[in-house]
């Protein structure tokens, strides 16, 4: 098993949506999105220690359930669903798993080699399973997944670029025998897609700034903070953040 990074984060998972069944995303979607892509670029910026960029160029949200989450013989329900493309060509259907005694339980089916013989049809071939828990150890302060080599398949009916999805069905096995496995059907919301501008990695000081300001900036949306009251509204979250983590404010 090796450590490497990965687009996952318990972040996504806190001051969401809080409920346990679906993917009724309707009121937090731009919530989810926004956490989704701080965290995947939190993450990816300390990857392995890949290069001096962020990686991720595009991510897609999905709105819609999972009929089946199955990690390791273990069945969950979802709280989330996403797609990330890296700029190296690595690619990850990420799942935020309802699981009431790890808020920070995340699991991604990997891959980098990716076929469309349809333009409804995205199939992903799997070469590993990105494995996130409450207990994962951190590197520069942020949580890093382990890393289970595996093979297995992703297939996407659907678009990116119409934002249509029908379904997303994943299976995979790791070295070890252990199997997880994916069927997600949509709602028939469009989804979320956004094209990533590259841009230099930041100093981990700036970086973990950059992370909480725009954790807190979620976190006022969450609460409906008047437009009006915003700019105290995260002055005092960042105070209070800075207090637990015990570190200096914004840089």
């Amino acid at each position: 098993m090796a450590a490497c990074g990965g687009p996952t984060n318990a972040a996504i998972a806190r001051h969401l949506c809080h409920d346990p069944t679906d993917l009724t995303m309707h009121l937090c979607r731009p919530i989810l999105a926004a956490a989704f892509l701080s965290t995947a670029l939190a993450l990816l910026a300390t990857s392995c220690r890949a290069g001096p960029v962020y990686d991720v160029d595009l991510y897609a949200l999905m709105s819609g359930k999972c009929s089946t989450v199955r990690v390791a013989g273990r069945d969950f329900g979802c709280k989330a669903v996403a797609y990330f493309h890296s700029q190296q060509g690595r690619a990850d259907f990420t799942v935020v798993l309802d699981d009431p005694a790890d808020s920070a339980h995340i699991v991604s089916f990997s891959g980098e080699n990716a076929k469309r013989e349809q333009d409804d049809l995205y199939e992903l071939s799997i070469d590993r399973m990105l494995l996130k828990s409450k207990d994962r150890p951190k590197v520069d302060g942020l949580p890093v997944p382990s890393v289970e080599m595996s093979s297995g398949t992703c297939r996407q009916l659907g678009s990116f670029a119409t934002r249509q999805l029908s379904s997303i069905s994943c299976s995979a096995t790791d070295a070890s025998g252990k199997k997880y496995e994916l069927q997600f059907e949509s709602d028939g919301t469009p989804m979320t897609v956004r094209r990533l501008r590259q841009a230099p990695l930041p100093t981990e000081t700036r970086r973990a700034s950059q992370i909480a300001q725009l954790e807190c900036r979620l976190k006022a949306e969450a609460d409906k903070i008047l437009r009006r009251d915003r700019t105290a509204y995260i002055i005092r979250c960042l105070a209070e953040e800075s207090e637990k983590s015990g570190t200096a404010g914004p840089q």
